[in-house]
């Protein structure tokens, strides 16, 4: 049921919900110095994929400025602000900026900031979010019942108003009284354009101390000199343009471009505005009038700002709302900034300058847009949602978390580039974290994808063509490797890079930007490939043929890589006693049970990749990137003939009654907890078991048992599943990182697993406590890779807690392709 206060707007269940002003007892805190903590402070962003994203937290503080692409800004900007005026007839007045944080740099002295509990110590209001909407909801102070919705058009399937860079407030007031009440709300913007690219312009890029690679970000905040503010009337539509230099100027680097701030008039309401007010002084100039009676100044003044300047744009809405009625006011906030750098003298335009150009002057057409088309966006998401938010057998919990779990899409340092001949709607890529700046990690995202697989398919595929392309590539560059201090040059010809690269060089074109291991030598990249081209074309309708021409060569390449690996000829690829696959703290030796069963699973995908390409009987090696590259009749003969030999090897290996064994030659009796993601792969693509069913069955209730159960015995509430323990849940090695952390997003893939094999009570108690660790423990909207015992966590705004999709997809997927 949809959540119901009197007469506010309903508001969906299943929401995540913080009531205004409260602390947090004991949030999680940051397992390395270095890494990334903010706090618990976060709401959900606002803003499309790549367009930039800005989070307003629920105290009301605009706080998150994702404008620079890759790179990330945490701090409270309290200009950035709404606030209400109200006066009942015959009543008192009284004026509040809606945040229950006031500013801590001595700024706007003179604006009454809402308080967190009224004078009897009930909370004023409570914020709620589930992705892409978040609600305000105001109560305990002002006379009138006031919600604010916020939201930006995030559509499934949609691959235009999802880029773009809005963000739409609709306020609802209703008069509960038999008096009239005399609203008014004031938006109030600092002229930020300018200030979100790297003054930096050749970062020097260091080794942190956890081994990874970190380079300098320094802004241009507080910069606004040559800025420009005009006021604008457009028929109904009036607002603010706030412009890096002249109107007028086009955008020619990165940061440039606009803001646009509007509202709509009609003659029940009146609407008043300030063009040029100082956000750094005491904010007097606004607050004078507006807490006398909901008014401004009416002030235009086009002038420049000067050096040190810092100037902001107001618009201010009055109306009175009869007793017993309900008034609705929107408020659209746009940015426009189309050019994103990378490396100097490397840039993009972003995806939504294919639809409203890119000289960064579109602000005010975004603005006629958005009030043209924001209520039937908002429909869109509704509809969206609404299935899954009725369906009575997912818990309330996963529901909240499955759409909320999508803010990364947006705040993740997510690229989406305007469309190009190789890319029809535009290169895209998301942050495997703001601590591992680099894109779209090929194992984090072997459990991470599955949300964009499911709503935005061609993105995906998009991104998966982008690895294909680069496997053939190579860059001979020596480096210096983070864990051992070893040299390794960057990208070998026909390995699968790791990543796509980083925001400070050239993503897309130099892959493999992390160092810490040497990404040549992973045994899990190829085989984490193959399985997402196949999963990607059969979960798309197993149509797309095309996508698995261009992906062909570069699974060729990938296999044939792999398996020079084979030093004993025995068809199985043996790690190395290096981090060699995604726990890459974690060395295996010889045949593992995690890149073993990969390593299978991907021969069969590859396998049914082969057999689906020679059914087609379309025309081979036409283009270039398909020379000298076998056809599927030269390689799966090969491939059928490993496989064979080498499914019987691994499960004798392997398998100890019970579980199967971390790898062959360590002599640990650790139980992993995703020992069998191939098995799990295998499954979900309706291939053959790489292993005998009731072993699978066997080794996940082993895990669920040690390394959740067992492993959480003692604490206060449960964490999760810990990565590997034994078999009584204590570690192995107490000094342990990797198999002592609980990884967020695999948790959710092997909840996905538990579905699969039937176990849906285990998977959604161990991934409800994940779950409630993120959203109670101060984590919300920066999900980490990983939390511990200790609470304390590592690696914010991670891509692979995605994964929850994957449990969803499994609970939605037809029983005819799950085998047997």
């Amino acid at each position: 049921m949809p959540i119901h206060y009197p007469t506010h707007p309903p508001i969906p269940p299943h929401t995540w919900q913080r009531p205004f002003g409260q602390g947090w007892e004991n949030p999680y805190r940051v397992r390395y110095a270095s890494n990334l903590d903010d706090g618990p402070n976060h709401g959900m962003p606002l803003g499309g994929f790549g367009a930039g994203a800005i989070g307003r937290s629920p105290q009301g503080t605009f706080n998150l400025w994702h404008l620079d692409g890759g790179e990330h800004i945490f701090k409270p900007l309290p200009s950035c602000q709404f606030s209400v005026y109200e006066e009942i007839e015959g009543g008192p007045r009284q004026a509040y900026a809606l945040s229950t944080l006031p500013p801590q740099d001595g700024t706007l002295e003179s604006w009454n900031w809402y308080p967190a509990t009224t004078e009897a110590g009930e909370s004023t209001g409570t914020y709620h979010a589930l992705y892409p909407r978040s609600w305000s909801v105001y109560e305990g102070v002002f006379n009138c019942y006031l919600t604010c919705e916020q939201f930006s058009p995030i559509i499934p399937d949609n691959y235009q108003e999802t880029s773009y860079p809005l963000a739409i407030f609709e306020w609802t007031a209703h008069n509960p009284t038999d008096k009239p009440i005399t609203l008014s709300i004031l938006l109030t913007w600092e002229n930020i354009a300018g200030w979100f690219t790297n003054t930096l312009k050749s970062p020097e890029v260091r080794v942190r101390d956890d081994g990874s690679p970190v380079y300098d970000y320094q802004s241009r905040w507080g910069n606004s000199e040559g800025n420009v503010n005009r006021w604008l009337e457009d028929f109904s539509r009036l607002g603010c343009l706030l412009n890096s230099g002249a109107m007028g100027q086009e955008a020619n680097a990165e940061g440039e471009g606009q803001i646009a701030l509007a509202t709509v008039t009609n003659p029940a309401v009146k609407v008043f505005y300030h063009s040029r007010w100082n956000p750094a002084g005491d904010g007097s100039e606004l607050w004078r009038t507006f807490a006398e009676d909901g008014s401004l100044e009416n002030w235009e003044d086009e002038t420049p700002a000067g050096a040190g300047e810092r100037i902001g744009g107001a618009i201010a809405v009055r109306f009175t709302v009869r007793p017993g009625k309900t008034r609705k006011i929107p408020f659209i906030l746009a940015w426009d900034f189309p050019i994103t750098e990378f490396a100097a003298g490397i840039t993009a335009y972003r995806r939504y300058t294919d639809f409203f150009g890119r000289n960064g002057q579109n602000g005010w057409s975004m603005i006629r847009t958005a009030l043209k088309h924001s209520d039937m966006w908002k429909e869109a998401i509704v509809d969206w949602q609404t299935p899954i938010l009725e369906d009575a057998s997912l818990p309330g919990w996963f529901k909240m978390a499955l759409f909320n779990e999508l803010y990364d899409l947006s705040s993740g340092g997510s690229l989406w580039t305007a469309a190009n001949q190789e890319e029809p709607k535009g290169h895209f890529g998301v942050l495997e974290s703001f601590d591992y700046r680099w894109y779209e990690s090929l194992d984090v995202r072997l459990y991470g994808s599955f949300a964009l697989l499911k709503l935005w398919p061609l993105l995906e595929k998009s991104v998966i063509r982008s690895f294909a392309r680069a496997i053939s590539t190579g860059d001979t560059t020596p480096r210096v490797i983070g864990y051992n201090g070893a040299a390794a040059i960057r990208k070998a010809v026909g390995a699968t890079p790791h990543d796509l690269g980083a925001a400070n060089e050239h993503p897309w074109v130099q892959t493999n930007y992390t160092s810490y291991q040497d990404c040549n030598l992973w045994k899990d990249l190829p085989c984490d490939f193959v399985l997402q081209v196949y999963r990607d074309f059969l979960l798309t309708g197993a149509d797309d043929i095309e996508f698995l021409q261009d992906c062909w060569p570069g699974l060729v390449q990938a296999i044939a890589y792999l398996k020079t690996f084979d030093k004993d000829g025995d068809q199985i690829p043996e790690n190395s006693g290096a981090p060699d696959q995604t726990f890459d703290d974690w060395r295996l030796q010889g045949i593992s049970a995690y890149c073993g069963g990969l390593w299978l699973a991907a021969l069969e995908a590859a396998i049914a990749i082969g057999e689906r390409l020679e059914t087609a009987r379309q025309p081979w090696n036409t283009s270039n990137s398909h020379q000298n590259i076998p056809e599927p009749a030269q390689v799966l003969p090969q491939y059928r003939i490993w496989l064979q030999e080498a499914k019987p090897l691994y499960h004798n290996r392997l398998w100890n009654g019970r579980y199967y064994r971390l790898d062959s030659e360590s002599g640990s009796e650790v139980v992993m907890a995703d020992q069998l993601c191939g098995q799990f792969y295998v499954q979900l693509l309706g291939l053959e078991d790489i292993v005998p069913r009731n072993c699978a069955d066997l080794a996940l209730k082993t895990v669920y048992e040690s390394c959740f159960v067992q492993f959480n015995q003692g604490l206060e509430t449960p964490i999760g599943a810990a990565n590997g323990v034994m078999l009584d849940g204590s570690p192995e090695d107490p000094q342990a990182t990797h198999p002592l952390e609980v990884w967020t997003g695999i948790n959710f893939g092997i909840g996905a697993f538990l579905i699969l094999m039937g176990l849906k009570t285990e998977a959604l108690t161990m991934t409800e406590a994940v779950v409630r660790q993120i959203y109670e423990g101060g984590l919300q909207f920066r999900t980490p890779e990983a939390i511990t015992a200790a609470r304390t966590f590592r690696a914010g705004h991670y891509l692979r807690a995605m994964a929850i999709w994957a449990m969803y997809e499994v609970w939605c997927q037809d029983d005819s392709l799950r085998g047997s």
